[in-house]
């Protein structure tokens, strides 16, 4: 596994630390709610990002940016880990409750 791979699996399934006691149900409805709304926006981000990267590409002979390439990544592990806490797989929220690791 390259050295990238193994940060971005340590940042998605490495050591969280899990809240002392979980929301109760109103607080988690509210929060699922809340983070609804910021993965839909998360995706609209991507889509963008993706045409901007797209382009990019087009014009510097398929060499992608990296900064956005990186900047994707980070996106992603930011919706994974909103994922988790969505389906309650997780009781860690994603930033910016918690530190954007």
């Amino acid at each position: 596994m390259r050295e990238n791979d193994a940060k971005i699996e340590g940042r998605l399934h490495g050591e969280q630390f899990e809240p002392d006691e979980p929301d109760g149900l109103p607080a988690r409805l509210v929060f699922m709610v809340l983070i609804a709304v910021m993965i839909s926006v998360a995706q609209t981000v991507l889509s963008l990002a993706t045409v901007v990267q797209f382009v990019v590409m087009l014009g510097n002979h398929k060499k992608p940016n990296e900064r956005l390439a990186d900047f994707g990544t980070d996106l992603g592990i930011w919706m994974a880990k909103a994922a988790r806490y969505q389906t309650a797989a997780s009781n860690v929220k994603p930033w910016p409750w918690t530190d954007l690791d």
